[in-house]
């Protein structure tokens, strides 16, 4: 599974370093309350909600250039809308790895 990295956000930025620097800001910022919520829905059982924010979380594994764990992110999504619970082992390791990144700006 590819680690995050900063491709796409200096693709997008085209050298702007001071956008590079609050887009990341606010990906470090937002990130951890996303999981908080999306922790807290697994765990009510409200799959739904959890089917959400995996959703808002998606385009963050984009930005950071996981391209295969955005897949797995789709299909996870996928799995919570019909009340399955597949992948989420996975998911979880893509969110550490996000958050480990993210913890080293």
């Amino acid at each position: 599974m590819p680690k995050p990295n900063y491709s796409y956000i200096n693709q997008l930025s085209n050298g702007d370093k001071a956008f590079e620097a609050k887009l990341l800001g606010v990906l470090a910022k937002e990130l951890p309350l996303e999981i908080q919520e999306f922790e807290s829905n697994i765990a009510l059982g409200n799959l739904a909600e959890a089917a959400n924010n995996v959703h808002k979380i998606k385009h963050k594994i984009s930005l950071l250039g996981m391209q295969e764990s955005y897949l797995i992110a789709q299909y996870f999504e996928e799995n919570l809308k019909n009340n399955r619970l597949d992948l989420y082992k996975v998911f979880v390791q893509i969110l550490k790895k996000m958050t480990t990144f993210l913890n080293q700006l």
